[in-house]
């Protein structure tokens, strides 16, 4: 097939572009590069079958293609605060532009929402039909608000004209091509220990939090995607739940640092507990993390940590 990778130079859309390839599709990767990195598909140039496009999916654009997936939006704090009216455009033009690509063309597209929508959830572990609990006017509002809009109007698009859309609600993802300055805990962590500075932890140390190796992600967004029967929205995440503190104490120990652990002021609207639940991912798809947090951040260190010592070198 000929598919569409919005935000594919990012994170999670580089391995995305990385399986599509392996698994014999065209891959067609656009992205603005605000947050994603050429280095995270430099290796993908020399493959025939592999096309970038720099663009922003707040303008539209007319491509022919089988599959959608929308990925474009920055993930971390640090960024979708960094500029929040931007933000929101990309959450709700590129959805918008999009959904109007995929009906043009009679696409299918996944849209990539977030375990977000559920705000700092009074359910807990997270079931998707829990409405969730969010600010919509706080500071995390231009991504929360905004990735719940989208999926609004993709619900909206397949009920209005028969857009044939799937929506995934990804829980915190990891591994290797994370940005080291997003503010993620996992790559802040791993960072402050190899460097030798202060881990620093938000507020007590005692809210948790749910990892999933990016493999694994990919791994349930392609079934989902070619999962003829359910539209979604589904929870894709591991429901191995961690306090930060324990996470912290894991990589220092990983990583043999003698990093101190500090704590600063927890942020406002900082989720208190975060874990999916993930029956129907399981029963529907098949699906399920194999991959867990040991080994998970073991491969992540390595990753880091060769990034660290070999900037001129990326890993």
């Amino acid at each position: 097939m000929r598919i569409l990778i919005t935000g594919g130079a990012g994170f999670i859309g580089s391995h995305l572009c990385e399986r599509l390839l392996k698994d014999g599709h065209e891959v067609i990767c656009l992205d603005n590069f605000f947050t994603g990195r050429k280095e995270n598909i430099a290796h993908l140039m020399d493959n025939p079958v592999f096309e970038v496009i720099r663009h922003d999916v707040t303008e539209p654009i007319l491509i022919e293609v089988d599959q959608i997936y929308n990925l474009a939006c920055p993930a971390s704090p640090v960024h979708y605060q960094y500029n929040p009216v931007k933000t929101i455009k990309t959450n709700i033009m590129g959805a918008l532009n999009m959904l109007g690509l995929a009906k043009r063309v009679r696409a299918r597209i996944l849209q990539a929402s977030t375990s977000e929508v559920y705000g700092d959830p009074k359910v807990h572990p997270q079931t998707e039909d829990y409405w969730g609990n969010a600010n919509p006017i706080g500071l995390r509002a231009c991504y929360d608000e905004g990735k719940r809009c989208a999926e609004t109007l993709m619900f909206a698009y397949h009920r209005q004209n028969g857009v044939d859309i799937r929506v995934i609600r990804i829980f915190n993802t990891y591994g290797p091509r994370m940005l080291e300055n997003d503010g993620r805990v996992v790559s802040n962590f791993i960072v402050q220990a190899l460097k030798g500075a202060d881990i620093t932890i938000y507020g007590n140390g005692s809210q948790t939090r749910s990892f999933c190796y990016v493999d694994d992600m990919v791994e349930g967004m392609i079934r989902m995607m070619n999962n003829d029967h359910l539209v979604g929205p589904v929870n894709i995440g591991n429901p191995g739940e961690f306090t930060v503190m324990e996470l912290a104490n894991m990589i220092k120990r990983f990583t043999k640092s003698s990093s101190k652990i500090v704590h600063m002021p927890l942020p406002p609207d900082d989720p208190v507990q975060r874990k999916p639940d993930i029956k129907i991912a399981n029963q529907s798809l098949g699906w399920k993390p194999t991959i867990g947090l040991e080994q998970g951040l073991l491969r992540s260190i390595e990753y880091f940590s060769e990034r660290i010592n070999n900037p001129k070198n990326p890993a």
